[in-house]
C-alpha cells in the first residue's frame, strides 16, 4: 500500500547559515515588514487619501512596530505559555537566551501583534496630529501580503502545525509529537494511510500543514480581497476611514477562526469550549470544541463588524449632510 502522506522537506534548514543564530522566520520578519512598509508608501503617494512623506512614513511604521512586537510577546507569555513563571521572573519575557544559547524569542501572538500596533498607531497619530483610522486603513490593506511570509516562517521551522489528518497532502512534521501505537485510535489511522509500525512504537502521525493554509487564506487571498476590491471601494464611494480596518478584522479573524478546527491547540490550554468528542485535541472532532485562538477570532469579528456598523452610519449621515448642502447652495443661487 502506498502511504498516504507527504514527510517534511529534508532539504529544509531553519538557520540561515549553519553556525550563525539567524533563523529563516526572523528574516521573514524582516520580509513582512518591508511588504507591509512598500505597499503603504504605494497608497500614499497614489491614492490621494493621505500625505505623508517618507521620513514620516518610518517614525510611524518604528513605533507601529516596536509596539507589536511588545504585545506580540506579552500575549504569548500571558495567554499561551506559563504565565505563573513569567509573572514571577519578569526580565526572562524578553531574554533571548536560554541555557548559554541564543534562541531569541519563541512565542509571538499574532492577536497581541495587532493590539500592540493599534496602540503606536493610536500613539502616533496623537502626536502627529493624524486620525488612526485612516492609518489603520492604509497599513491593513496591504499586511496580509507580509504576513504570508511570516506564515512560512513558521512552516520553515516546522512549528504551528496542524491537527493529525489522513488528506493527501498531510505532512509528517519532525518536531511534532508522536504517539503510541498502543492506544486504538493510533492504530486505526496508521492502518488507515498504509503507515507501518510495530506493537509500543511512537508513531509521528501526519498532519494539516496549517501555516500554508493561513499563508494562503488569511494572506494572499485576504491580501486580494482588501488591497484589490475593499480599497478602491473606499476610494471610489468616499467612505470614512476604518472601512478597510473592518473587513480586515472580519476577514481575518474569519479565515482563522474556520482554519484554527485543522490546527492543534496549545497542549497546555487544550480547548476553552468543550463540547463534542473525547477532547483530543491531536484530532478534529466537533465545531464545537473552540481554542483560544478562536476565542480572540469572534472578538476581531465582532469589533469588525461594529466599526463596519459605525463606518456605513458616518456614511450615511455625510451623505445626507452632502445632499442637504448642495440643496441649500442651489436655493441660494436660485
Amino acid at each position: 500500500m502506498i502511504p498516504l502522506f507527504v514527510a517534511f522537506p529534508s532539504w529544509i534548514d531553519p538557520y540561515v547559515i549553519d553556525g550563525l543564530p539567524v533563523r529563516w522566520y526572523a528574516l521573514m520578519y524582516i520580509v513582512a515588514f518591508s511588504i507591509a512598509y512598500i505597499l503603504f508608501r504605494y497608497q500614499c503617494r497614489n491614492d490621494g487619501v493621505i500625505s505623508m512623506n517618507a521620513s514620516e512614513s518610518q517614525d510611524f511604521f518604528f513605533i507601529a512596530i516596536l509596539f507589536l512586537l511588545i504585545f506580540a510577546r506579552l500575549f504569548s507569555v500571558l495567554f499561551y505559555s506559563d504565565a505563573r513563571y513569567y509573572i514571577t521572573h519578569p526580565w526572562m519575557i524578553f531574554w533571548p537566551f536560554r541555557d548559554g544559547r541564543f534562541i531569541g524569542l519563541p512565542g509571538m501572538s499574532y492577536h497581541g501583534g495587532v493590539a500592540g500596533c493599534i496602540i503606536g498607531g493610536w500613539i502616533y497619530a496623537r502626536r502627529h496630529g493624524r486620525s488612526l483610522l485612516q492609518l489603520t486603513d492604509i497599513v491593513t490593506a496591504g499586511i496580509p501580503l507580509g504576513y504570508t511570509f511570516g506564515r512560512l516562517g513558521n512552516f520553515i521551522n516546522a512549528e504551528l502545525y496542524g491537527r493529525v489528518s489522513s488528506l493527501p497532502w498531510a505532512m509528517v512534521f519532525p518536531t511534532a509529537p508522536r504517539f503510541s501505537s498502543d492506544e486504538a485510535w493510533v492504530r486505526e489511522f496508521a492502518d488507515r494511510i498504509g503507515m507501518e509500525y510495530s506493537a509500543g512504537e511512537l508513531l509521528n502521525l501526519p498532519r494539516h500543514p496549517s501555516q500554508l493554509y493561513e499563508a494562503l487564506f488569511e494572506g494572499i487571498i485576504l491580501f486580494l480581497i482588501l488591497f484589490f476590491i475593499i480599497r478602491p471601494i473606499k476610494i471610489r464611494k468616499g467612505m470614512p476611514h476604518g472601512f478597510v480596518f473592518s473587513f480586515y478584522l472580519m476577514g481575518y479573524g474569519l479565515f482563522r477562526f474556520l482554519i484554527e478546527y485543522c490546527r492543534q491547540p496549545d497542549s497546555n490550554i487544550g480547548y476553552i469550549i468543550s463540547l463534542g468528542g473525547s477532547g483530543n485535541i491531536a484530532v478534529f472532532e466537533s465545531f464545537l470544541n473552540i481554542s483560544e485562538g478562536q476565542i480572540f477570532c469572534l472578538l476581531m469579528i465582532a469589533a469588525g463588524a461594529a466599526l463596519l456598523a459605525f463606518v456605513m452610519w458616518r456614511h450615511s449621515v455625510d451623505s445626507k449632510e452632502a445632499a442637504r448642502s448642495k440643496g441649500r447652495a442651489k436655493g441660494k443661487r436660485a
